[in-house]
């Protein structure tokens, strides 16, 4: 009797992973590709000790079926890792590039939004040989780690900080046995942003800046301003731009870089900086949150605001080297702006 064909969905596979597949066939009757003489028997899976934040993990040294969840689906969607499935990532769609939202779109989803979300039966009918779980550490108690690891070997990688997203998905991408296309995406990354430092080096020079985030409470009277590494100002700061300050007190996590001050309090907070910036959407228009700092007559008498010197911030909330690529040219545009 004839073994029946695996129903298992293949893993998506995108041009030049699938032709460096090819030329490594082509190339097997000559030399083993990728491999090296100390390995193990061909029929046997070579692994290796990965540290992750749940502790050494024994993965695969060339993992065929990973699934990727929370911050690590757009990581490895752009790193061209071999995906069976993802959680859901709606928030990112935006920032996508066409080849990657298609990607992205193709994959079966294992997850909404949430970690408590998690379809565990989803997860194993995908037959994965590799789970990388991004998401934070606090919502790892809606996860059930030990029905995953009855799947596959767990490696969990999430962010502490707002920009430990530059770290964390370096590691994402090299547990997925996808640091090729990591490096490309994040070179690409580093090059335009050195170049947007030397362009708008005589402006930023000597100016401090301070930044509006998307997240205050209308209802308690209160706004959000964010500090160096926060979601608002990871990126900026890498074209130089230099965010005065820190937050009073810190409190863990993302507290350490933001902080929630009433209203009253607006023009003390920004009283010291020459320029201020705001989050806004991807059609330019701000937050409800920031256009009610913007509509406050507080607003008005801060100094940076009578010299002209504000300006919006598309796309703050990239997360990863490509789609922070759009979040650069948005910062060119505006840095221009102050010239």
């Amino acid at each position: 009797m004839s073994p029946r064909p695996s129903s298992r969905p293949s893993p998506r596979r995108r041009p030049f992973r699938a032709l460096a597949a090819v030329a490594c066939v082509a190339s097997l009757a000559l030399t083993a590709c990728g491999a090296d003489d100390s390995g193990s028997d061909s029929g046997d899976e070579k692994t290796r000790t990965f540290a992750a934040d749940n502790g050494d993990i024994t993965i695969p040294e060339d993992p065929e079926r990973v699934i990727a969840t929370g911050y690590a689906v757009p990581v490895l969607i752009e790193s061209d890792a071999d995906l069976v499935g993802v959680s859901e990532w709606s928030r990112g769609v935006p920032l996508m590039t066409d080849e990657d939202r298609e990607t992205y779109e193709e994959l079966p989803k294992v997850a909404g939004e949430t970690a408590a979300s998690t379809n565990y039966e989803a997860i194993a009918e995908a037959e994965p040989d590799l789970i990388v779980i991004g998401v934070p550490k606090p919502a790892l108690v809606d996860l059930d780690i030990e029905k995953l690891e009855g799947i596959a070997p767990v490696v969990v990688l999430g962010p502490s900080l707002p920009d430990s997203w530059k770290t964390i998905s370096e590691k994402q991408a090299d547990a997925a046995g996808a640091s090729e296309g990591f490096e490309k995406t994040r070179d690409a990354y580093l090059a335009e942003a050195e170049e947007l430092k030397e362009k708008h080096a005589e402006v930023l020079d000597g100016v401090d800046f301070g930044h509006v985030g998307a997240y205050g409470d209308i209802s308690a009277g209160t706004f959000q301003r964010e500090f160096a590494g926060s979601w608002g100002t990871n990126i900026a700061t890498d074209v130089g731009v230099t965010y005065a300050g820190e937050v009073k007190k810190k409190g863990g996590g993302a507290a350490d870089v933001a902080e929630y001050p009433a209203i009253e309090e607006l023009p003390a907070s920004f009283a010291d900086v020459d320029v201020i910036t705001y989050t806004v959407g991807p059609d330019g228009k701000p937050e409800e949150a920031v256009q009610y700092v913007l509509d406050s007559g507080l607003w008005k008498n801060l100094p940076a605001v009578k010299a002209g010197k504000t300006v919006g911030l598309r796309y703050t909330e990239a997360t990863t080297y490509t789609s922070a690529l759009q979040t650069l040219k948005a910062l060119d545009e505006a840095l221009g702006s102050l010239q």
